[in-house]
């Protein structure tokens, strides 16, 4: 299992919208295989600021799987034009319990 971990900095003044956006497209990445579960969390300090964890079976579940199919597309229909600038995404493995 790995975890997904997006910082997400949204444009000022569309948090409301990037939230409805995101409630439409979580129903994408949590129909996709090897997905395990995910966590959207906004920052206390700056409400721009969000974090997106996704849990997947492995990481080619996300790299080969998710991002190059076509429900891909219709996320980044949905999503990418509220970030700025374009989130970092790295990808983490549980070393201790």
């Amino acid at each position: 299992m790995i975890q997904e971990l997006a910082l997400l900095h949204i444009r000022p003044n569309q948090t409301a919208e990037f939230e409805a956006a995101f409630a439409e497209a979580q129903a994408i990445i949590s129909a996709m295989p090897g997905y395990l579960r995910h966590e959207l969390q906004v920052c206390l300090e700056d409400d721009h600021k969000y974090a997106l964890f996704v849990w997947w079976e492995t990481l080619e579940d996300h790299t080969e799987g998710f991002r190059g199919s076509p429900e891909y597309q219709q996320w980044r229909s949905l999503m990418h034009h509220f970030y700025d600038p374009f989130p970092m995404v790295e990808h983490y493995r549980q070393v201790l319990p």
